[in-house]
């Protein structure tokens, strides 16, 4: 038994030794903390906890312009900033998520210079994150993890099932938008059809505690967890590990191939980068100065990294 945890020790310390630290490239800087992220026809769109969504060009990097929502009122009465919740976009047409007075949550749609509101904040439902599935479809998760399909065109909610009595972390669409993964503090990942709400498959026993985020790329999923790990499973060849980490995972993202995946992995902020078919650690990305909320790939070998500051640092992988 001493033999074999010697010789697990010993792969683990070479899959790392020639891992190399990486800093950033160039730096974005957004109007304030950093909530999501989406990449979209070479452009980035930032939301953020300062009332704005912030769209960046990739190749100028230049800030090319900002949403800016209204502000609203807390519990005291007082004026604050509206935090953006998520942000996504479907042609000429960009989905916000933000937060209303008094605790509310609103979804707008940003088209054509304007801002429409889609689901008032008064309605008084506690959601979580919103999504494009396509141009008259979107996806809304609630906190207490409630999962509904929603009409834009006939303004009528469409289809709405409760994934677990645990509650709600995060959930990724497929590139097809025809399969979502929802991850809860259960640990349990579920698969569902986007047309019918129908569970698919459940992924479980690799993640402890809460998930907080998930990701999926070319039916690889990679999860962040509380518990400290980094959960990859495959879909189409049926198998499963983690990647431990020294620190709690609060972020984690796939490359399109799914090949490469950049996970939170130290209490310094640092981004971990390996092989999901090797788990051969890569690269360790530094420069992040507070937790990470997004870890977004432009291809194999770019990346963006966001923290709750307003700093977006951008990395080339070797």
């Amino acid at each position: 038994m001493t033999f074999i945890k010697a010789a697990i020790f010993l792969v683990l310390f070479l899959f790392t030794l020639n891992a190399k630290d990486i800093n950033p490239s160039y730096t974005y800087l957004a109007s304030g903390g950093i909530t999501d992220l989406v990449i979209k026809n070479g452009k980035l769109y930032v939301a953020t906890k300062a009332s704005k969504v912030d769209i960046f060009d990739i190749n100028t990097k230049e800030k090319i312009s900002s949403i800016t929502l209204p502000k609203i009122k807390d519990f005291m009465g007082d004026e604050i900033n509206s935090k953006i919740y998520s942000v996504d976009v479907f042609e000429d047409s960009i989905l916000i998520l933000s937060q209303g007075s008094k605790g509310g949550r609103a979804i707008h749609l940003y088209k054509n210079s304007k801002l429409t509101e889609i689901i008032s904040a008064k309605k008084r439902m506690f959601i979580a994150r919103a999504k494009f599935i396509n141009k008259s479809k979107i996806v809304f998760s609630l906190l207490s993890n409630e999962l509904y399909l929603y009409d834009l065109e006939n303004k009528k909610q469409l289809l709405e099932t409760q994934i677990s009595q645990s509650k709600f972390s995060n959930f990724v669409l497929s590139e097809d938008k025809k399969r979502i993964v929802i991850a809860d503090e259960s640990g349990i990942l579920q698969m569902l059809d986007t047309d019918t709400l129908k569970i698919l498959e459940v992924f479980k026993k690799q993640n402890l505690d809460n998930v907080f985020q998930v990701d999926l790329k070319n039916d690889i999923i990679l999860t962040a967890g509380q518990d400290r790990r980094a959960a990859v499973f495959s879909i189409k060849e049926k198998t499963a590990y983690h990647k431990d980490a020294t620190f709690l995972i609060y972020s984690a993202g796939l490359s399109p191939s799914g090949e490469i995946a950049g996970i939170a992995s130290t209490e310094n902020n640092e981004v971990k980068v390996f092989n999901t078919k090797t788990q051969r650690d890569l690269s360790m990305l530094k420069g992040n100065n507070t937790t990470l909320t997004n870890i977004v790939f432009i291809n194999e070998k770019e990346v963006f990294v966001t923290s709750d500051d307003e700093r977006i640092n951008y990395y080339k992988i070797d």
